[in-house]
């Protein structure tokens, strides 16, 4: 069955259902996804309720209602359609939307899953908009959630901008009118909020000789060396979109010195943006990374459903919650980052690790493990492993590496794959990015089986 075969027939079935659930996950693709398919189905006059959940598990299964909806999986449930299976749901109960590894199981769940079809770069919230479009081709304006969590699963990455279908759903947007694709811009994040100076000093990818890292010299740099004025009239820091074409190649012009100075490739200076004009400007709803950011705030604090709301055009109470959400986020991934370098971490030939036991939520130490490794030995992947407040007989593991590393031959989830599995765990997601869970009895040595999966990825 083809990828499009997929998508008509998954849409199908929803339109001839009478009352739906969906069931999602709480990062920005799994938001997004739920927030894209609410609104589809609420459209077509369909009851509609949604269920968030961390991970799709057997603790987590009680919170899929026993009834007679159709449960929409969305961004879960192609890896664990054996839970489906145990519960007893059969294939009429239930459509899976997903973009992870499908697992074999005797009963035949209808899916939309492009990974199968050969598009890796494809999040579940972009196949969510191509059922949705498929559903009523007037979901066109729910083409700008897509990019958000195509952007925010880090769809967009590799090749410095979104590719394939996922590019194609950037195309909806701005046919409809409230996407903007700014090219061969450069390619970092917080162009909309963050003041110039800051917004370069944190460069990761590429990370920028003398300025990644380091705002004071950024700052010489843009006043001294660019004659960049850093203030508006109103004594307020210029943002990155505030500037003017000209600014833009100027600065973009000496970063790519500086890399060619420390002989480092150019490759990934550039990338696209995509801006949303129909929101207000110097908020993290301006462009899609930082949107993305956003809603991850929302999901790994609890709140997946005021991410929702903002999702579907709450701009009261819900929004302001969910800037709140995004606050105390920065500010506890700051003190992980923090913790994370004064700590130091343990190193082995490929890896770079670090436990923080209970010290910080296990929703949070991927991102803080991210932010750590732009500030460490970037050629070694970094594991941060944490404990689980709800489960004290699991460790939950979360690995982050780079784009260099990935073309190198680096695949993280396949590593925590092979290794958690071994020890009755489970592993899963990107190949810069992947996490896992394994019985808490077992961490000992699993660094070291991780490094030695890496090492033979590498040879």
């Amino acid at each position: 069955m083809g990828f499009e075969k997929e998508i008509s027939d998954v849409a199908g079935i929803i339109k001839d259902s009478g009352k739906v659930t969906i069931i999602s996950h709480i990062d920005a693709d799994g938001i997004t996804s739920e927030a894209i398919m609410r609104q589809a189905v609420a459209r077509e006059g369909i009851e509609v309720k949604s269920v968030f959940v961390r991970q799709l598990e057997p603790l987590t299964m009680k919170h899929v209602p026993d009834d007679n909806s159709l449960k929409i999986f969305i961004d879960l449930g192609s890896g664990q359609q054996n839970l489906l299976e145990e519960r007893g749901l059969s294939e009429r109960e239930v459509v899976i939307i997903d973009h992870h590894v499908s697992q074999d199981v005797d009963t035949h769940y209808l899916q939309a899953n492009g990974l199968p079809h050969g598009h890796e770069k494809l999040s579940a919230a972009g196949t969510g908009y191509l059922v949705a479009r498929e559903i009523n081709d007037s979901n066109i304006d729910l083409a700008k959630l897509a990019v958000i969590g195509n952007v925010g699963d880090m769809m967009a990455r590799e090749h410095c901008g979104l590719i394939g279908p996922a590019r194609e759903i950037v195309d909806d947007g701005v046919e409809y009118g409230n996407i903007e694709v700014v090219k061969d811009d450069l390619n970092c994040y917080g162009i909309s909020t963050r003041p110039l100076h800051i917004c370069l000093s944190f460069a990761d990818d590429p990370h920028i000789p003398g300025i990644s890292n380091r705002p004071g010299e950024a700052q010489n740099m843009l006043a001294f060396e660019a004659g960049i004025q850093l203030r508006k009239g109103n004594g307020k820091w210029k943002v990155w979109e505030d500037l003017d074409i000209d600014e833009r190649k100027n600065i973009i012009g000496r970063l790519a010195l500086k890399l060619h100075s420390a002989g480092e490739p150019l490759d990934r200076l550039r990338g696209e943006h995509y801006i949303f004009p129909d929101e207000r400007r110097y908020t993290p709803l301006r462009n899609a990374s930082e949107y993305a950011t956003m809603l991850n705030a929302c999901g790994r604090w609890v709140k997946p459903h005021t991410g929702s709301a903002v999702c579907c055009g709450e701009r009261g109470d819900q929004y302001r919650e969910a800037e709140h959400m995004l606050r105390h986020h920065r500010k506890i991934i700051r003190e992980m980052m923090e913790y994370i370098l004064d700590k130091g971490v343990e190193e082995c030939s490929h890896l770079q690790h670090i436990h923080v036991g209970d010290r910080f939520p296990d929703t949070i130490v991927g991102i803080g493990a991210g932010m750590a490794l732009s500030k460490l030995d970037r050629r070694r992947p970094i594991m941060v492993l944490c404990y689980l407040s709800d489960d004290p007989e699991l460790v939950k593991v979360s690995m982050r590496t780079n784009e260099m590393m990935v073309q190198e031959g680096l695949d993280l989830q396949a590593a925590l794959l092979e290794a958690s599995e071994k020890l009755g765990g489970a592993g899963g997601g990107h190949k810069i990015a992947a996490g896992a869970y394994i019985p808490k009895e077992s961490e000992e040595g699993f660094a070291e089986d991780v490094n030695r999966i890496l090492r033979k990825q590498l040879s």
